[in-house]
């Protein structure tokens, strides 16, 4: 046997060597970038941009012609949707070709150089477009370039971290999200960045941020004779995968899909919320400071329960509670619509989705089918992350345009500070997150092969 089939042998076997320190923290850093990356735009620089080009800026709301306020709220919805099927190609289709990528550099590598690149670039080419077919097109490129360098560096974690670290290890998957949402705009809104410097900023830090990981990562390269068999049949036919066959996977996948819909419907429409629903006349400011109070609470659940449920070997019961304290933020929003309020909620939601995705992320790498197929199978489970954040703005904006209308009874003008029709349009989005947030934790219920 040549010492590269020896290598791909060991590829295969569960990993039993707990990952250093410096692995942990080059890691940490690499999500911290990309979170950095995805967020920032989602949260601000991408609203405000599709404001921009249809001259609603929302700095300046309150001044805004008010029959026109559902317009930026249903375009970011579509935008966000296209992309989102792009994810949903992106993930598993990146995850089949890095499980049988074959090379001196291994498996995963190459995948994360590519995606890095693609990412960077392509947020770069989208701060400088005008249109909102520009726009549509390289927020598209961008989610692929964020899919295909996740679902590689999601990869490492079944293939080199041992199932008793992989709750704290995918901590520093979550934990470093909330860092990257508020480091990202606090240098937008503080710098007082435009839209072209926000999104080249956020572009040179995933590449610094993430190329260290790349390089230090050893990754064991993958024998000719060891590669699964490849054509385009076998390779799509892998995108299914049995829930009879494979039933904790499907309930997790379900259980993925939903809770991160629900949290996807509570957050990715907040800027709007903050500018039409409570008439803010600082929403950068504001979002900034419920951004601020979900991350402490985000990283501290995400670090501390991560590591728990290694240490007891329990994972559903926090997905459970996770689950739940996230519909219990949504329904404060919906029925307390006050950024007192919000305030509060945005720290149940941190402490919630923080564990959430701490103990999901391990819980995932214990049911996948195959060892064979990790890459795979992993890119499978990333599109619950990925594409219920990309599709939820156009669900949600389906949802506040169609109640807000109902309230308003097609005659939007503004009231009270927020614009009228506004309140009932977006308590119904957040009733509806509290509903897939509940669901998804009942869905975990079914699971027999981890605790």
């Amino acid at each position: 046997m040549t010492a590269t089939a020896q290598a791909s042998a060991t590829l295969f076997s569960e990993p039993f060597r707990k990952v250093p320190g410096r692995w942990i923290a080059l890691f940490a850093t690499a999500w911290l970038g990309i979170w950095m990356a995805q967020l920032t735009p989602i949260q601000l620089l991408l609203p405000n941009q599709i404001s921009e080009v249809l001259g609603l800026p929302l700095n300046v709301a309150e001044q805004l012609d008010s029959s026109r306020w559902l317009e930026p709220v249903f375009a970011f919805g579509v935008i966000s949707a296209i992309a989102g099927f792009c994810a949903l190609i992106a993930y598993p289709l990146t995850g089949a070709l890095s499980d049988r990528t074959v090379g001196k550099y291994g498996r995963r590598r190459p995948w994360i150089f590519a995606g890095v690149i693609i990412f960077a670039a392509s947020l770069f080419i989208l701060g400088l477009q005008s249109s909102l077919l520009g726009i549509g097109i390289f927020w598209s490129t961008s989610l692929i370039g964020f899919c295909v360098l996740t679902a590689a560096i999601t990869a490492t974690i079944s293939d080199q971290v041992p199932i008793n670290q992989r709750g704290f290890v995918s901590g520093w998957v979550s934990a470093p999200q909330a860092v990257g949402t508020i480091l990202g705009l606090l240098l937008v809104t503080t710098l007082a960045l435009t839209t072209v410097v926000g999104y080249t900023l956020v572009a040179v830090v995933v590449l610094v941020l993430v190329l260290p990981f790349a390089f230090f990562l050893k990754d064991a390269p993958l024998s000719a004779e060891d590669r699964p068999a490849f054509s385009a049949s076998v390779l799509f036919a892998g995108f299914w995968v049995s829930p009879r066959k494979y039933p904790d996977f499907g309930w997790t996948l379900l259980g993925r899909i939903l809770v991160n819909l629900g949290n996807a419907l509570g957050t990715t429409q907040l800027l709007y919320f903050l500018a039409f629903g409570l008439g803010s006349t600082a929403v950068e400011d504001d979002l900034l400071l419920l951004t601020a109070v979900y991350m402490v609470f985000f990283i501290a659940a995400a670090l501390i329960v991560g590591k728990l449920s290694d240490r007891i070997g329990q994972r559903k019961v926090f997905v459970y509670i996770s689950a739940y304290l996230q519909g219990i933020a949504a329904l404060l929003l919906a029925f307390v619509p006050q950024y007192g309020a919000a305030l509060i909620a945005a720290g149940i939601l941190g402490l919630g989705y923080g564990a959430f995705m701490a103990v999901d992320q391990a819980l995932a790498t214990q049911v996948l089918p195959d060892s064979h197929s990790r890459g795979k199978d992993l890119g499978i489970m990333n599109i619950a992350t990925a594409v219920p954040q990309a599709v939820a703005p156009l669900i949600g904006a389906v949802i506040v345009v169609l109640f807000a209308h109902l309230a308003s009874d097609n005659q939007p003008v503004i009231l009270n500070g927020g614009f009228a029709g506004a309140e009932f349009g977006f308590g119904a989005l957040f009733v509806a997150s509290a509903v897939f947030a509940v669901l998804g934790g009942l869905s975990i219920m079914p699971i027999k092969s981890v605790k």
